[in-house]
């Protein structure tokens, strides 16, 4: 497979988050740095939408790095709590680079929110820093238990 066995988590996956264990285990983890795009935090929902935004836009997160083996384990279940396979969509998993805190670029995948329509309803806020731990009170599962 051709696919990198990586993926850019920026909100609930992230290690020490409620939705961390779904990252299953066999990864090692990278502050990292994704360009291009950018981060709202939905209530009640209670999580982040990361989608395209400016050049200069920045959301930081972490690397998950598999191997192959633990990165076919881990795959199904990251889609399923991305909403990637409801109708709609949740997410989308899209394939991106981002940079690594020690300046090296790395292709990996990232879930991008498939439903911009609600950006612009109420309880929609954008997460200026880029940084989902920056927002109070993020740690509450919403009424779908994501």
């Amino acid at each position: 497979m051709n696919d990198p066995a990586r993926v850019f988590v920026y909100g609930t996956l992230l290690p020490g988050e409620r939705n961390a264990h779904v990252a299953a285990h066999g990864f090692t983890s990278r502050p990292a740095t994704l360009p291009g795009f950018t981060l709202h935090h939905l209530h009640p929902e209670g999580y982040p939408a990361l989608t395209p935004g400016p050049a200069h836009a920045r959301v930081r997160g972490a690397l998950l790095e598999y191997t192959p083996q633990t990165w076919e384990a881990a795959l199904p279940a990251l889609d399923a709590l991305e909403g990637v396979h409801d109708t709609p969509a949740l997410y989308t998993r899209q394939r991106v680079t981002l940079t690594l805190d020690d300046g090296q670029e790395r292709s990996a995948w990232v879930y991008v929110y498939a439903r911009p329509e609600r950006l612009t309803a109420p309880g929609a806020q954008l997460v200026r820093s880029g940084d989902w731990r920056d927002v109070p009170g993020r740690d509450g599962r919403g009424p779908d238990g994501r």
